[in-house]
């Protein structure tokens, strides 16, 4: 039986950054991908946003995570020369009854360590985007965007150069914990060959399979199992040119930030996402879903022309609050929580989960490889 220091399943952008942080440490780290690349869930499924930090409870992990991890981000991608760039956020109120939400998140961010949010009047909002309709706006300077494929592509070379390992088409199908080490059964997509691994760390990454991954082990309590609800978003693009150079973002919705206006770093636009609760991993977009953005979109584009929207992409968050509920914090579970010596599961990485993997990395490195001394 093959035994490392460590594995690692999942090669999404957050584990990829553990597995960074591991091999630095002079950690032996293999990790584990199903698919048969990086990051083709949601690390590769979003609005490649990095977030500022602006609309997480205080002292939730999202917040102290996304906040660090920006600027360890912005930091990351100037030293490796990773395409990224500060474009900046206005976040709108579109009528005068939303003009007091603009207030409560400016005051939440600030209790969050976000002090630079600025208020801007609607001329002052025109002035930097004449086709945007306000009555008010907030503007973020730290929020930007990136290439989410290089980020994930740079990690991915940092890791293996300080010795991690990454095994592509290896689905862990089951798992035991025994004293001092927990086994993985793993099975070749291509030949269907099972073999196991042997850790004194396994580090769940899994994303939307994190939880199933958890359950599947046996002598872990189900007792400590979240329930996951899939949350699709779906995306469309404009045809022709936006005329925006800043991303436009709505005062928030239930279950999401509203149907905003991304940019790529090409300057293409992108809206979305919606929110579609399913049970099912399907990323097909349904056309019609577009015909319900117009009206959300001109509340602060008006003149956005007829039929302009067309599908683009979608991608599911695996969340761990439902339909109605207040949105739920990352869960990063430990032998704290569950007992069991250098099993770290990672539930419900959502947004802002691009922007924070590094600081998540940090904070998966502390649990598991603690500073002695």
């Amino acid at each position: 039986m093959e035994q490392v220091d460590c594995i690692v399943a999942g090669a999404g952008v957050i584990g990829l950054a553990i597995a960074r942080a591991l091999a630095a440490k002079g950690l032996d780290a293999l990790v584990l991908e199903a698919a048969d690349a990086i990051g083709t869930e949601t690390s590769s499924r979003n609005s490649e946003v990095i977030h500022a930090g602006i609309y997480y409870p205080q002292g939730s992990l999202k917040a102290r995570l996304c906040v660090a991890g920006r600027d360890m981000l912005y930091r990351y991608c100037a030293e490796h020369a990773i395409p990224h760039r500060r474009a900046g956020k206005l976040i709108v109120a579109t009528d005068e009854v939303q003009d007091p939400v603009l207030a409560t998140i400016q005051a939440g961010a600030a209790a969050c360590g976000v002090d630079d949010l600025r208020y801007v009047s609607a001329a002052e909002a025109q002035a930097l985007e004449p086709a945007l309709h306000c009555t008010k706006a907030l503007f973020s300077p730290s929020t930007g965007i990136i290439d989410s494929h290089a980020l994930m592509l740079c990690l991915l070379g940092d890791a293996e150069d300080k010795g991690a390992t990454l095994s592509l088409n290896t689905r862990i199908v089951s798992g035991r914990v025994e004293p001092g080490r927990i086994v993985v059964r793993t099975m070749d997509a291509a030949s269907g060959e099972q073999f196991e691994i042997a850790a004194p760390r396994l580090i769940n990454a899994a994303g939307l399979g994190a939880v199933a991954l958890a359950g599947s082990l046996e002598g872990f309590g189900r007792q400590f199992l979240p329930t996951l609800r899939y949350a699709k978003g779906n995306y469309f693009s404009v045809a022709g040119r936006a005329p925006f150079s800043h991303l436009i973002y709505p005062v928030p919705e239930p279950g999401g930030l509203g149907v905003h206006l991304t940019l790529d770093l090409a300057g293409a636009a992108r809206f979305g996402p919606d929110v579609e609760w399913t049970d099912t991993i399907d990323y097909r977009v349904d056309p019609a879903r577009g015909e319900r953005f117009y009206a959300a979109i001109r509340r602060y584009w008006p003149d956005m022309p007829d039929g302009s929207l067309q599908t683009a992409y979608s991608g599911i968050r695996p969340k761990l609050s439902g339909p109605g509920d207040a949105n739920s914090d990352f869960v990063i579970q430990d032998a704290a929580t569950h007992g069991i010596n250098g099993l770290v599961n990672l539930f419900g990485i959502e947004s802002p989960g691009l922007t924070a993997s590094l600081a998540i990395a940090e904070h998966v490195m502390c649990i598991v490889a603690p500073k002695t001394g």
